[in-house]
């Protein structure tokens, strides 16, 4: 196996999509979690909120969070989103822009929503999901099993934990490889057993709580691909020591899945 050279201290920006619409439930701890992480290993996180109107240079950035909304703020956002920001956020998600993007910003991300009064609202397209309005909201702790490379040569599985709130359901195509598996919960729309979304370095899925605090393998996971995407693929992050969260974490699964 080669050996990882470790980081020089650098600087690395991360793209706040509409904070002031786009972050309930907690989402914002992820930005949190993501620049916290990255200080205690000596990585300057320049943190940019992203607001309607705002001209963006998308290639600038390493790191992108697009948080959940209700309704009302998606409405207010989701023309700046498809007119303003379409063009270079697609082309960046498509050059491997590292992005996670929770509930409402999940649902943007792909092709429509259809409400459950018929009405269909258009998406962004970055993602090959769509989204249909159900009667009866998606409530409850989740636990997924997710596949995540955490290493060079070998993939390992990890069991996130979060929380869902929705009523949307989302159904994937083949654009995108899913997440991972339900464990605890509903998923992405509560019938095929999957939870999240993959294309290429963008991650989608219904967990808040907030998702990165509670799973630090998965904040971990979007900072080295960052790091490799911006300074190449043999640039690794400090290890860090992430015994009180990983034992949280492991509480919380061993509860929700009454082990």
């Amino acid at each position: 196996m080669r050996r990882l050279r470790p980081c020089p201290k650098i600087m690395m920006k991360l793209a706040h999509l509409y904070p002031a619409s786009m972050n309930i439930y907690g989402d914002r701890g992820n930005v949190i979690a993501l620049r916290q992480r990255c200080r205690w290993r000596g990585i300057d996180l320049e943190v940019t909120p992203i607001e309607p109107g705002d001209a963006v240079d998308w290639a600038s950035f390493d790191l992108a969070f697009f948080g959940g909304g209700q309704d009302s703020g998606q409405a207010l956002i989701a023309r700046d989103l498809l007119e303003r920001q379409g063009p270079g956020l697609r082309a960046a998600i498509d050059d491997g822009l590292v992005l996670l993007a929770i509930c409402g910003g999940y649902q943007l991300l792909g092709h429509y929503f259809l409400t459950h009064s018929g009405e269909r609202l258009p998406g962004l397209g970055a993602l090959d999901v769509h989204t249909v309005g159900g009667s009866r909201r998606l409530i409850g702790n989740s636990v997924v099993e997710a596949d995540l490379a955490t290493n060079i040569n070998a993939p390992a599985t990890v069991r996130l934990v979060g929380f869902e709130n929705h009523s949307g359901r989302t159904y994937h195509g083949p654009g995108v490889r899913s997440l991972g598996r339900i464990l605890v919960g509903h998923g992405d729309n509560g019938e095929d057993g999957w939870g999240g979304a993959i294309y290429r370095n963008t991650i989608g899925c219904y967990l808040h709580g907030s998702l990165l605090p509670k799973n630090p393998q998965l904040t971990d996971y979007l900072i080295r691909l960052a790091m490799r995407r911006r300074y190449g693929p043999d640039t690794d992050i400090a290890p860090l020591d992430a015994a009180l969260e990983l034992r949280a974490q492991e509480t919380m699964t061993s509860r929700l899945l009454r082990i």
